[in-house]
């Protein structure tokens, strides 16, 4: 069953080539092509990033290409200067500068604002809005 709900999402992701190279799994939590763990931020308003500055600097917003699309719950937000960041279910994603290496989950639970995205939660978020517990996004009981 697992191996069933991973591959729909997979080919969702594949359906759009320059997404799909974009975001990965790693190690059960959601990544970058290259293994760098993706993260939301508490703080952050629905489609609005308010990481900026250092906060920017310690955790680096995932950045969109110009033009990109998103499938699958992901979206693209504007950031204040213009820029675009890859979004999930209108969190912002970010990663975190000190995870050096491909898989590193060092900034979970940062601060107590600061979230991986485990990929049994992407999985739930996909499933019709009747069959989601608590009807949105969740950080996995942080």
């Amino acid at each position: 069953m697992n191996k069933l709900i991973l591959t729909a999402i997979a080919t969702a992701l594949v359906a759009n080539t320059a997404f799909a190279q974009q975001i990965s799994e790693s190690n059960g939590v959601l990544a970058d092509a290259g293994g760098r763990t993706l993260y939301t931020f508490d703080k952050d308003a629905n489609n609005k990033s308010n990481c900026y500055g250092g906060c920017a600097a310690a955790w680096p917003p995932f950045m969109a290409k110009e033009g990109a699309s998103a499938k699958a719950g992901y979206s693209v937000v504007t950031r204040d200067d213009g820029a675009k960041q890859w979004a999930l279910s209108g969190k912002p994603l970010y990663f975190f500068a000190a995870d050096t290496n491909a898989g590193d989950i060092k900034g979970d639970g940062q601060g107590g604002v600061w979230h991986v995205i485990r990929s049994t939660e992407k999985r739930a978020e996909t499933q019709p809005a009747a069959r989601q517990s608590g009807g949105g996004y969740s950080h996995g009981g942080y």
